[in-house]
C-alpha cells in the first residue's frame, strides 16, 4: 500500500510539473511574441512648419511614431504659432491610426530655429512645472500620445542669440522628471501611455553638458542626431556609420552611441538618426580628394529623392563610397563640390547596426525629404 501511495503521489507531482512546465512554457513564447511584435522602431519626423502636410502621403504601416515638427517656446510655455494649420495636421494625423492602430503622434518642442528660450523655461521649479503643464495640455487637447524635446542645445551655443547657461546641466533633466509627471497624470486619465522622448546631439560634447545617465530615467526613447557630424571647416561626411580613414576625426554614429551607453544611457533607449537630406560641401583650393580638404563653403542640400534621380553620376557628379565609414559621397571636379548624403546601402548598413546592438530602432528627418520612400523602403526591409 505504502509504495502503490508513493508512486500514486510521484505520479501526481509529475503532473503538476508538467502543467507548471507547460504554462511558463507558454509565458515564454507569449513574452517572445510580444517582443518580436513590437520591433525596433521608426520615427519620422514630419515639418508641420512647412505648412499644411500631405498625410496621403504619408506610409503609415511603415512607421511606429511621427514626431510632428515643431512646436515653439515662448513666454515659458509650448505655444502653437500656427493652431490652425497645426490642429488641422494633428486631426490629419490621427485619421492614420485607421491604416496602423499602434501608431503615436508626438508633438516635438523646438529645433534648430525655436530653441532660444529653453533655458528660461525651465531655469527654476515654477518655471519647469509651467512649461511642463503647456506642453502636456497641447497633446490632450488635441488627443496625441506624447511629447519630444529638441532642444539645440542645452549648456553650448545652437543657433546664435540662443541663451545657454552652465545650469542647463542640471535643469535639462529636472526639465524631463517635470514633464513626466504631468505626463503620468494624462496618461492615468486616458488609460493610455504617453511617451517622453527627446533628440539629442549625435557628437560626445552633448554629454559634458547634460546628465544623460540621469535624464534616461524620464525617458521612453533618445533620439541621437547622427548627422551633421561637422569639424570645423573641414569636408566631411556629415553623417557617417564609423570614422572615415579619409581624414581624422572622433565623430560618427558608432562612436556616438559607445559614449552615450558609456555615460549610462540604456542601448535599448537610444535610437539611431538617419537624414532623408544631404550637405553639400565647396572645396577651398584646388580640388584633390575632397573629404578631408578645407571647405569655402556648406550648405543644407536636396533629399534623397533629388540625389538618387537627378545627381549621382549626372550633371558632373560622380558617385563615391567610403567603405570604412559605410555612406556614399558624391564629388564634381568641375564645381568642386562634394555632397554627403545617405542611400539605400547606408541606411541598410545602420539598420543592421541597430539590430546586431540592440537599439531601440531609428529615425529620420524629416519624411518631405524622400517623397518616393526610397529610403523609408529600405528601413522596412531591413529592420525585418
Amino acid at each position: 500500500m505504502l509504495s502503490f501511495l508513493n508512486v500514486k503521489n510521484q505520479l501526481f507531482l509529475f503532473g503538476i510539473f508538467l502543467t507548471v512546465s507547460s504554462f511558463l512554457s507558454g509565458c515564454r513564447a507569449e513574452q517572445k511574441t510580444e517582443e518580436t511584435k513590437s520591433g525596433p522602431v521608426v520615427i519620422g519626423y514630419v515639418g508641420g512648419f512647412h505648412g499644411l502636410l500631405d498625410v496621403d502621403n504619408i506610409e503609415a504601416n511603415k512607421l511606429t511614431h511621427i514626431n510632428y515638427a515643431f512646436v515653439d517656446v515662448k513666454n515659458g510655455k509650448a505655444f502653437l504659432t500656427n493652431e490652425k494649420t497645426d490642429s488641422t495636421n494633428f486631426r490629419k494625423l490621427n485619421l492614420l491610426k485607421n491604416k496602423n492602430p499602434d501608431l503615436k503622434i508626438l508633438i516635438s518642442i523646438g529645433g534648430w530655429a525655436w530653441s532660444e528660450n529653453f533655458s528660461n523655461a525651465v531655469l527654476t521649479d515654477s518655471s519647469r512645472k509651467v512649461f511642463a503643464k503647456s506642453s502636456v495640455e497641447i497633446i490632450r487637447k488635441y488627443n496625441l500620445d506624447g511629447v519630444d524635446i529638441d532642444w539645440e542645445y542645452p549648456g553650448m551655443a545652437g543657433e546664435e542669440g540662443n541663451v545657454f547657461r552652465p545650469e542647463d546641466k542640471q535643469n535639462y533633466t529636472l526639465m524631463f522628471e517635470a514633464i513626466r509627471k504631468e505626463l503620468d497624470v494624462f496618461q492615468k486619465e486616458s488609460s493610455k501611455p504617453k511617451l517622453l522622448t527627446t533628440a539629442v546631439a549625435g557628437f560626445v560634447e552633448w554629454l559634458d553638458v547634460t546628465e544623460m545617465g540621469k535624464a534616461q530615467q524620464y525617458l521612453d526613447f533618445i533620439n541621437l542626431m547622427t548627422y551633421d557630424l561637422f569639424q570645423g571647416d573641414t569636408v566631411v561626411h556629415h553623417a557617417s556609420l564609423y570614422s572615415s580613414d579619409k581624414y581624422k576625426t572622433s565623430k560618427s554614429a558608432d562612436v556616438a552611441v559607445k559614449a552615450f551607453v558609456k555615460a549610462g544611457v540604456p542601448v535599448e533607449k537610444l535610437v539611431m538618426g538617419l537624414p532623408f537630406y544631404s550637405r553639400k560641401f565647396t572645396v577651398a583650393g584646388q580640388l584633390r580628394q575632397g573629404l578631408g580638404q578645407k571647405q569655402s563653403a556648406q550648405e543644407y542640400f536636396h533629399g534623397y529623392t533629388t540625389i538618387k534621380d537627378s545627381l549621382v553620376n549626372k550633371k558632373g557628379f560622380k558617385a563615391y563610397r567610403d567603405e570604412v565609414a559605410k555612406v556614399p559621397y558624391l564629388v564634381n571636379e568641375k564645381t568642386k563640390e562634394l555632397i554627403s548624403y545617405e542611400d539605400e546601402e547606408s541606411v541598410r548598413e545602420k539598420c543592421k547596426y541597430v539590430l546586431v546592438n540592440k537599439m531601440g530602432g531609428v529615425m529620420f528627418w524629416e519624411y518631405d525629404s524622400d517623397p518616393k520612400h526610397y529610403l523609408l523602403n529600405e528601413i522596412d526591409r531591413s529592420l525585418k
